[in-house]
């Protein structure tokens, strides 16, 4: 099984929850990750898990105005952001799928759990839109301030959250061959 993960990332923390998700998938499944500046805008074949990840900005997916004041946050903090063109949203528009039966899931990162909005939730509706099967709900993971660092425990649910999603594909995998024998 195959899995290709593109992650938005400004500040880097949507970037480690993402490489955390890829280290626990790759327990069952060969894992790309890419960030979505040099995502293929064509789905290769033979992938069985779409996975997004972005920043929440805004109550969903960034925006060319919110990264803009996102890049300008990093730059008065001394650093560059990590995705410095298209973001989620654009790609999502642009992507085509070429291949049947490819499964999706989303996360976001934001800051805490009591704020509305979601960039998960905005990323999973567009999956659906495309006709991908959604795999799992879209999960959060926190940030303790806008450019982080990320909630104590995080990456490391991160991770079991990829091995769990991994889990589920493999075994509806089994299911599907024994199906068809």
């Amino acid at each position: 099984m195959r899995a290709l993960v593109v992650y938005e990332s400004m500040f880097g923390n949507t970037q480690r929850i993402a490489e955390a998700v890829a280290d626990g998938l790759s327990s069952r499944m060969e894992v790309n990750i890419v960030e979505v500046g040099s995502a293929p805008t064509v789905l290769p074949g033979g992938i069985d898990l779409l996975l997004l990840g972005g920043p929440t900005h805004a109550f969903g997916l960034t925006r060319a105005a919110t990264r803009r004041t996102a890049a300008e946050q990093a730059g008065r903090a001394g650093c560059a952001p990590i995705s410095k063109g298209i973001g989620l949203r654009e790609w999502l528009e642009a992507v085509r799928i070429s291949s049947v039966g490819t499964a999706a899931a989303a996360f976001d990162t934001r800051i805490g759990s009591h704020l509305p909005g979601s960039a998960a939730r905005g990323a999973e509706r567009r999956l659906r839109g495309l006709g991908l099967t959604v795999a799992a709900p879209a999960m959060s993971f926190h940030v303790m301030e806008t450019m982080g660092p990320l909630a104590d425990g995080e990456v490391e649910r991160a991770r079991k959250w990829g091995g769990r999603l991994a889990a589920t594909l493999a075994l509806q995998g089994t299911r599907k061959r024994a199906q068809k024998a």
